[in-house]
């Protein structure tokens, strides 16, 4: 638990360096979505996860919610090294209503709700 903590703690300290050091890095870009203007005056609030990988590795997991875009990076404690393993859009994946869920699925719950 207190790895845990401890992680979350560096992992919002490296963000906080990171927005405060390179302003140039909240730079417009581009939106995926469609039809819609982002406020672009106004700094991304970010959400920063950090889980201790074990074996020297901690993973921080970066997630704008307002681009809903989350990115996840691995960092090597010996060394420092940062590494991005993977960005994904999430607009998508949450429209989806049920994916890869054990019977019963969302879908049959609430039918069984309506029927009271």
């Amino acid at each position: 638990m207190r790895a845990l903590a401890s992680g979350m703690l560096l992992g919002l300290g490296m963000l906080v360096v990171w927005a405060v050091g390179f302003p140039e890095a909240h730079a417009e870009r581009p939106s995926f979505e469609s039809g819609a203007q982002r406020d672009r005056a106004e700094t991304p609030e970010l959400i920063a996860l950090s889980y201790d990988g074990g074996e020297g590795r901690q993973q921080i997991t970066v997630v704008d919610p307002r681009g809903r875009v989350m990115a996840v990076y691995h960092v090597d404690r010996a060394t420092g090294s940062l590494a991005l393993k993977s960005v994904r859009h999430l607009t998508w994946d949450l429209l989806i209503e049920d994916f890869n869920s054990a019977n019963p699925t969302p879908r049959e719950i609430r039918a069984l709700t309506q029927q009271r």
